[in-house]
């Protein structure tokens, strides 16, 4: 008799060995990340994209004209590590790239029609899980939760 997996192979929580204190908390920034990508993640794969893409299409939407240098600074990635996404998302006409009017060495990227859509779409299922989890824990759950995450946010 095969044994039922009631979620996705290897996301549930694992019961690992705790080495300090703060593991709990490290396992459940993993797992918790990946519960809130799974959905945009899976749609994604549908298109031939992934999390990379997402990230960038993110990032452009809410700063149309990015110039790349400015994309890869907020990122904090490499050129070589934004090259092959960032490609695929032009070749796949989800955005756009032109010459800087003002330097003409710099390229400002914008989402096309479809690349405005696909980026929604992936957020709309991340914001789905998150607005569930706030519900679950209330206005002081999502406050407490904001405050941490900003916290390390700041690390950066």
């Amino acid at each position: 008799m095969q044994k039922t997996v009631p979620h996705a192979a290897g996301l549930h929580r694992a019961s690992l060995r705790k080495l300090h204190d703060l593991d709990a908390a490290l396992e459940l920034m993993y797992y918790g990340w990946r519960g809130m990508t799974l959905s945009a993640d899976q749609y994604l794969a549908t298109l031939g994209l992934s999390r990379p893409h997402h990230r960038i299409l993110y990032v452009v939407a809410r700063q149309p004209g990015v110039s790349i240098g400015s994309l890869i600074e907020i990122l904090g990635i490499s050129k070589q590590a934004l090259n092959r996404p960032l490609n695929l998302l032009l070749e796949r006409k989800l955005l756009t790239s032109r010459r800087s009017p003002e330097q003409h060495r710099s390229k400002l990227l914008r989402l096309t029609e479809a690349g405005k859509r696909c980026e929604q779409r992936a957020s709309d299922h991340e914001r789905k899980v998150v607005s569930e989890a706030f519900d679950r824990v209330g206005p002081r759950g999502a406050a407490a939760w904001m405050a941490v995450m900003g916290a390390i946010a700041d690390n950066n």
